[in-house]
């Protein structure tokens, strides 16, 4: 769940700023790497960025609260 949990925040920040260079400078990213708006490439990222954004969403319900970005680690301290 870590690794979904990082993927997506990366895919969310990835629409964050193409949204940011569209709304400031009109200037579209995806579409500027796949040729298009309605490319193939482009419709697969959007539908990524849209999960992603779902995916965070719906993490912290399932896990009561709780959206981790790292693993459990346990330090055993010996004496």
């Amino acid at each position: 769940m870590v690794i979904a949990n990082l993927i997506s925040y990366i895919l969310v920040l990835t629409g964050a700023i193409n949204w940011g260079l569209f709304g400031i400078f009109n200037f579209n990213l995806v579409s500027a790497i796949f040729q298009g708006p309605r490319a193939i490439g482009a419709i697969i990222v959007y539908s990524l960025i849209a999960a992603a954004a779902l995916w965070l969403i719906i993490s912290p319900i399932l896990t009561n609260g709780a959206l981790k970005l790292q693993g459990n680690r346990v330090i055993r301290e010996e004496n």
